[in-house]
């Protein structure tokens, strides 16, 4: 067997331009632009990169962006401060605050801050919350980008086995709990999950999310099974980026593969600019 590409880069194309054509609508109907405030700490290499990134898909679909680029030395009340007054500002529909954040600063104390209508990266814990209680108006990005991908190919969810190998907050956990809210059956992996392999091979859909280049190997892949690889790693000496999934092996097995790069990145971005335009079209004054 060799998988097929779930291809996130057309998709979240499809989806930017869905977002335009929404963008206009909003503005001509309501007289609303949505607008979307990105708070940086700091010069992080990847985070300026990322905000590039996030400043271009919002001018393209017709959408206003803000940067606020705060000194890398900035108090945990000067970056509330901050988020206060965006908070307040009712232009502004979705409020971001770049991850990671300097580490002499409390990142989960500084998300709560954010207004639970305008958090529409869906990392603050009263997001995560709701999310468990299944009333969330917001997913985090990356794994609501994963269950859109996987909805736009036609690939159930419900009734399935989920592995998501990692736990983080912004997609390992957030992951599981969107996949479950789909009524999969799923289970978390990490660093200190026994039999990792086994476990793996009982995915009918894994997600792989630990941060380590190509960890997953393709004999741990059920026949059959759906891979995303929401994996994004940097290694010397290689000439491009690689995943947290032998892509090669694993695609001899699996039906369905994301690529890296082109997989779960291009569809995040995609994700928060939807859930931007979502913001303004239930919470614009």
């Amino acid at each position: 067997m060799t998988a097929k590409i779930l291809d996130g880069s057309a998709t979240a194309k499809e989806i930017r331009a869905e977002i335009a054509e929404k963008v206009a609508r909003l503005k001509s109907e309501r007289g609303i632009t949505p607008r979307l405030s990105v708070i940086r700490v700091g010069a992080d290499p990847a985070s300026v990169t990322y905000t590039k990134m996030k400043k271009k898909a919002c001018d393209a679909a017709g959408m206003l962006s803000d940067l606020i680029e705060l000194p890398e030395d900035s108090t945990q009340e000067q970056v509330k401060s901050v988020i206060a007054e965006l908070n307040a500002d009712p232009t502004v529909h979705g409020v971001l605050v770049q991850h990671p954040v300097p580490k002499h600063l409390d990142e989960l104390d500084i998300l709560a801050t954010v207004a639970i209508e305008k958090d529409v990266d869906g990392i603050s814990a009263l997001s995560l919350g709701k999310l468990v209680l299944g009333t969330a108006d917001y997913i985090a990005c990356t794994p609501q980008g994963i269950v859109t991908l996987l909805d736009r190919y036609d690939i159930p969810i419900k009734g399935k086995e989920a592995v998501v190998v990692g736990r983080s907050i912004i997609l390992g956990k957030p992951a599981a709990l969107a996949l479950l809210e789909r009524h999969a059956t799923v289970t978390i992996c990490h660093s200190r999950t026994e039999n990792l392999p086994d476990v793996v091979r009982r995915a009918d859909i894994l997600v792989a999310a630990i941060g380590k280049p190509e960890f997953i190997k393709g004999d741990w892949i059920k026949e059959g099974a759906v891979v995303v690889d929401a994996g994004y790693n940097r290694v010397e000496g290689m000439s491009h980026d690689v995943g947290d999934v032998d892509f090669e092996a694993a695609a001899e097995r699996a039906s369905w593969i994301t690529p890296v790069p082109g997989g779960v990145g291009p569809m995040t971005i995609a994700m928060l600019l939807s859930q931007t335009v979502k913001g303004a079209e239930k919470y614009a004054r």
